[in-house]
């Protein structure tokens, strides 16, 4: 039994389309790779898109990319995550079933005292048995752990199981307030247990559980997964061997500066000092600034210049964070409510002065607009999808006014 473990693919994700071509570029070489081992299979651990319902171009990729396997015989079994499943239940990976591009090995049937059982998905070819459990947002997949009729692990043969969700035993110190499940949650006596959802590499075993593994994402989603990871990967089982396979599409420079103690202009030019002296070639950088400043305010730091500088510098990319950079200029409130939601009207009523305008009652202006940013996203809606409808209603609003 030879076959590759991938997922948190979150295709479609990024919404800068220069981090978007490079998790395509993975999934694409990911592809390629797998074909290139002659590997009997390719296991997704959900999340292969980032929402339920991703956009045509995003799902056109992904099609030809999947298509590719099939046309050189290599099936794909995979369960939904908590991205690419919905709450009521929608998921492309139905369509793709459909399609006959992909397998959801997520199925079972309620037995007479109520438990479920897992069926098993037999790849034709090496006589594996698969079979998971899908992913939910907010930990709801628990029901179904709780439900899960264990005996599955009698089913003789090599088995895989395929999850989406966090276990206790193998979180990380930085995800330790993330809610989790013991590893006994899961059915024994697998071959390999084909994990997702959190964002690590990680292999674990103890006894009845050989061969727990996150594969981490495909490509980092984010600014601290790009400092931890750098690049994603990806693991190749090969009877019994696991290999951990990277994938460097980029080279990653972490900059951190250090702003403690100085004043806002100081930082400024300190920091475009060290952008001119970047060589980025190419290279995916890292801003980080961090510190309390001594005067000034974090918005007196030039960034886009600072920016431009490096990506002159032939950067290919450059991401910023600057949730670290404090200044000691503030002004506290001092509130006095009962209950959480008066606080909002007690700010409005309390400042209504400094809401005042010339055309509008400034005040129910402010609570308008409250109430629109307080809209949900929509199901399916990408989360620049979601800004863009919430900025556009805001200016209708602004406009009527």
């Amino acid at each position: 039994m030879r076959f590759t473990h991938t997922a948190d693919c979150h295709v479609g994700g990024h919404r800068d389309p220069r981090l978007r071509q490079l998790t395509e570029a993975a999934f694409e070489r990911f592809i390629s790779e797998s074909i290139a081992e002659h590997v009997d299979f390719i296991i997704i651990a959900g999340d292969l898109f980032n929402t339920a319902i991703p956009g045509i171009d995003t799902l056109k990729f992904t099609v030809t990319q999947l298509g590719r396997a099939k046309e050189k015989g290599i099936p794909i079994y995979a369960i939904p995550g908590s991205h690419d499943y919905s709450p009521s239940g929608k998921t492309m990976l139905d369509v793709l079933e459909e399609a006959g591009l992909l397998r959801n090995v997520c199925r079972g049937v309620i037995t007479d005292d109520g438990k479920l059982r897992l069926g098993f998905t037999v790849d034709q070819k090496t006589d594996a048995k698969l079979t998971g459990v899908i992913g939910k947002r907010g930990m709801l997949d628990r029901h179904i752990y709780d439900d899960l009729d264990h005996s599955i692990a009698d089913e003789p043969g090599e088995k895989v199981f395929l999850f989406h969700t966090a276990l206790t035993e193998l979180k990380p110190k930085h995800l330790q307030e993330m809610e989790s499940y013991p590893i006994s949650f899961l059915p024994k006596g697998f071959t390999y247990y084909a994990g997702g959802h959190v964002h690590i590499v990680e292999r674990y075993a103890e006894k009845g559980y050989d061969n727990v593994i996150y594969p981490g994402p495909l490509f980092p989603n984010s600014f601290s997964e790009l400092e931890k990871l750098q690049h994603g990967g990806y693991f190749l089982y090969d009877d019994g061997k696991v290999v951990r396979k990277e994938l460097p599409l980029r080279e990653v420079i972490a900059v951190r500066f250090d702003a403690e103690g100085m004043d806002a202009q100081d930082a400024n030019r300190a920091l475009h000092e060290q952008a001119e002296a970047i060589k980025a070639k190419g290279a995916i950088v890292l801003l980080r600034l961090e510190g309390t400043l001594s005067s000034g305010s974090p918005n007196d730091i030039d960034l886009r210049d600072i920016v431009h500088i490096i990506e002159r510098n032939g950067a290919h990319i450059v991401l910023r964070n600057t949730s670290r950079l404090t200044s000691p200029e503030f002004m506290a409130l001092q509130l006095k409510v009962e209950e959480p939601h008066q606080i909002e009207e007690q700010l409005l009523t309390d400042h209504a002065d400094q809401l005042s305008l010339p055309d509008a009652d400034g005040p129910r202006l402010a609570r308008d607009l409250l109430k629109l940013l307080s809209r949900e996203q929509h199901e399916g809606e990408k989360v620049y999808e979601y800004q863009e409808r919430l900025v556009n209603e805001a200016l209708d609003l602004l406009d009527r006014k």
